[in-house]
């Protein structure tokens, strides 16, 4: 294969192990060649600039600037980029904002020795891949109403223990103001209590672990 015809990968992960892990199996490739490695968002967004790949791996969870807003900052600058997210989690909220973002595949990473490769050819001939449990996960959901924004934030103290009466005193509400955001979460979320809403929010991406 002529050198120059190769699909030009950027990997963005804090990870040492996992970006080891992943050169090991694109080196076997004679079609895919890995042009950088960033060990945080805002190096992704540097070495974009430099190198100009043709897909980027981006991990979800970064420090300095996480996956969605390194998508969101490359993308205002290079509409076409085309990233792979690579994520421990099956959230589908998660997902979704990956997605919105401007992800044009979805791996987690226990699939990235089986799947990675082909992901990478697909994507970077401008399809789509998503794994048929997160699209299972996306379908399921769909029709529900998200969480708003005040209801995120006072899910977010719960997770941390702090009691509906601190919680309004943050928030600068009624105590039961935070009840009926409670109520609502319960009810959005399908939880039978707290601890449930927490669980499901986690498991969901609602909420970062």
């Amino acid at each position: 294969m002529n050198i120059d015809k190769r699909i030009r990968v950027l990997i963005a992960d804090d990870h040492p192990l996992l970006r080891e892990g992943i050169l090991s199996v694109l080196m076997s490739e004679v079609d895919i060649t890995v042009v950088g490695e960033a060990t945080n968002g805002q190096e992704a967004v540097e070495l974009f600039r430099l190198n100009r790949p043709d897909v980027t791996l981006m991990d979800l969870q970064m420090p300095v600037l996480n996956g969605i807003d390194a998508i969101c900052a490359i993308r205002d600058e290079f509409p076409d980029a085309r990233f792979i997210v690579l994520t421990t989690y099956q959230g589908d909220v998660q997902a979704l904002r990956a997605l919105k973002a401007g992800a044009a595949g979805y791996l987690l990473k226990s699939m990235l020795r089986r799947e990675m490769s082909e992901t990478i050819r697909i994507v970077h001939s401008g399809r789509r891949r998503i794994p048929p449990e997160i699209a299972a996960e996306l379908a399921e959901h769909v029709t529900e109403d998200a969480l708003s924004d005040r209801e995120v934030q006072v899910l977010k103290q719960v997770a941390v223990g702090t009691s509906n009466k601190m919680i309004a005193s943050q928030m600068f509400v009624s105590e039961a103001t935070v009840k009926s955001h409670m109520k609502n979460i319960l009810a959005k979320l399908g939880a039978n209590d707290r601890t449930h809403a927490v669980t499901i929010a986690l498991k969901r991406g609602i909420l970062e672990g």
